[in-house]
C-alpha cells in the first residue's frame, strides 16, 4: 500500500513513519508538512519522493492509496472527510474530531464512502505498556484491575520528542467535544 503521512515532521508523524517502515508492502510516497517545517528536506532525508504543505496536492496523486493524519486536532475531522472524499483510506490520530457534530460528520462520510477510516494512537506501543504486557504474558503478573492515566506536565510547548511544537493545544477542543454530549 502506498501512503501519505500528513503532519509527518511532528512527533507522532515521525512515530508513524518509523512504524510503517517496518511493514512489508507499505511505502510512504508523500508527506505533508506545515510551518515552519522544512518538509522538502525532511522528505529527501528519508527518501520520500513527494512533499508538500498542501494536503489536497497529495490527495490528487494516483499513487496515494491511504493517508495517516498526524495533524492538529482542530483539523482532524475536516481532513479525514477530505481524504475520504478523494477516495483514500484514512487513519486519523485521536481525537478524531473536536466536537460531537464533526465526529458524526466523519462517521457519515466513512459510511458513504465505504472506505476504511479509523482513529489511531494506540498505547500498546509505549514502553511502559509493553513492559506490563510482557510480564503478564510471561506469567509474572496477574492483573486483577488496571487503571491507566497519562498526564502531560508541559511547561513549554514541546512535542513528545522534546522539540518545539508548531501548534498550541488548549482545552477548548475538548470542551467543544463534551458540550455535544
Amino acid at each position: 500500500m502506498r501512503i501519505c503521512v500528513a503532519g509527518a515532521a511532528g512527533a507522532f508523524g515521525v512515530k508513524h513513519l518509523e512504524a510503517v517502515a517496518a511493514i512489508d508492502g507499505v511505502e510512504v510516497v508523500s508527506v505533508v508538512g506545515g510551518e515552519p517545517d522544512d518538509i522538502e528536506g525532511f522528505a529527501k532525508a528519508r527518501g520520500i519522493p513527494h512533499w508538500t504543505k498542501d494536503l489536497a496536492e497529495s490527495l490528487e496523486r494516483t499513487d496515494v492509496e491511504a493517508v495517516i493524519l498526524a495533524t492538529p486536532t482542530p483539523v482532524h475531522a475536516t481532513q479525514a472527510i477530505q481524504c475520504l472524499g478523494a477516495g483514500k483510506h484514512v487513519l486519523v490520530e485521536i481525537p478524531m474530531a473536536d466536537s460531537l457534530a464533526d465526529a458524526e460528520r466523519l462517521v457519515a462520510a466513512q459510511r458513504a464512502s465505504g472506505l476504511v477510516a479509523m482513529a489511531g494512537h494506540t498505547r500498546r506501543f509505549n514502553p511502559s505498556h509493553q513492559w506490563i504486557r510482557n510480564r503478564v504474558q510471561a506469567g509474572e503478573l496477574t492483573i486483577q484491575q488496571m487503571d491507566v492515566q497519562t498526564y502531560f506536565f508541559r511547561r513549554s510547548n514541546m512535542n513528545a520528542l522534546g522539540k518545539p511544537r508548531t501548534i498550541c493545544d488548549n482545552d477548548m477542543s475538548f470542551q467543544r467535544l463534551f458540550k455535544g454530549l
